[in-house]
């Protein structure tokens, strides 16, 4: 199974201002990118603390429906335990609805230990069983009329949800995994499965746990489009070029440039002037 080589880029939310938010998703809508990103943390992340400001990534998802016309927007990834199932599955009909269906709905289990102690925030110690829970109930939320669920974290009784999405059945799925259950899991319920980084030979042994995984549910990991989020530190377009051949032969048709630095606009617009580039790799090494 072929999937297309596609590229997006992802401007955090951290760190950086309305205007230039707004100028990267210009960006990413005119330039032809095929998805645009933000992240779901609460507060800030990175050797630097927690206090740096950042912004609400579903709020951001909402307006970047709005001030974008064809770009595909979603976030890499939504940490599960942030948000009760019934909120997230409504925050994303919401979204695909004022995208007019161009939503990806990014997902994990959540990680920032932080973000759980400072907000009292539970869950974390069970990250990977409610994640299992909640992608069974959001797909029922999105397909059924009625969902029941009594689970060993969130129960629902006749639960009535309301717009369906504009996708049938649903939103493709993204889910961020690198761990060996959150993997099975990935592999059980993704359209898309997003390793969140990594060099080439850490990729190359992550691909080979993820096929063991689809071996051991039964699915084919053909099946499953894989993703990455990298960054270009060098600025040098020979340096972009290559890191993303490597990853494409690795099977990464879903690569996500993440923007860092202070001026993540003008990062994106030398990405732009060199997207045909780029995209001739398919072509290239198909």
């Amino acid at each position: 199974m072929t999937h297309p080589l596609r590229f997006g880029l992802k401007a955090s939310g951290q760190n950086i201002t309305i205007d230039q938010l707004r100028a990267v998703w210009r960006i990413a809508d005119e330039g032809g990118f095929d998805h645009l990103w933000d992240f779901d943390h609460l507060a800030s992340i990175g050797p630097t603390g927690p206090d740096r400001p950042v912004y609400e990534g579903w709020a951001l998802q909402a307006a970047m429906a709005e001030a974008t016309k064809r770009v595909r927007i979603g976030c890499l990834v939504t940490g599960n335990t942030y948000r009760h199932p019934i909120v997230l599955a409504k925050l994303a009909v919401t979204v695909d609805h004022l995208s007019g269906g161009r939503l990806e709905l990014g997902i994990g289990a959540a990680w920032a230990e932080i973000e759980h102690q400072m907000y009292g925030i539970e869950g974390l110690d069970h990250r990977v069983g409610r994640l299992s829970e909640s992608l069974q109930i959001i797909k029922s939320l999105f397909t059924q009329e009625r969902t029941n669920f009594d689970g060993r974290y969130y129960h629902f009784t006749d639960a009535i949800a309301n717009p369906k999405p504009v996708q049938k059945p649903y939103p493709p799925v993204w889910i961020g995994a690198q761990g060996e259950s959150t993997l099975r899991l990935t592999a059980r319920h993704a359209d898309v499965w997003n390793i969140s980084g990594g060099d080439p030979a850490f990729v190359k042994e992550v691909v080979g746990k993820f096929d063991e995984a689809c071996g051991a549910v039964g699915r084919n990991p053909a099946e499953v489009r894989k993703s990455l989020q990298f960054g270009w530190e060098s600025e040098e377009p020979g340096d972009l070029i290559e890191l993303s051949g490597k990853y494409y032969e690795l099977g990464v048709t879903e690569q996500v440039i993440y923007l860092r630095g202070d001026r993540p606009e003008r990062a994106a617009e030398k990405i732009a002037e060199l997207l045909p580039e780029l995209r001739r790799m398919e072509a290239v090494r198909s």
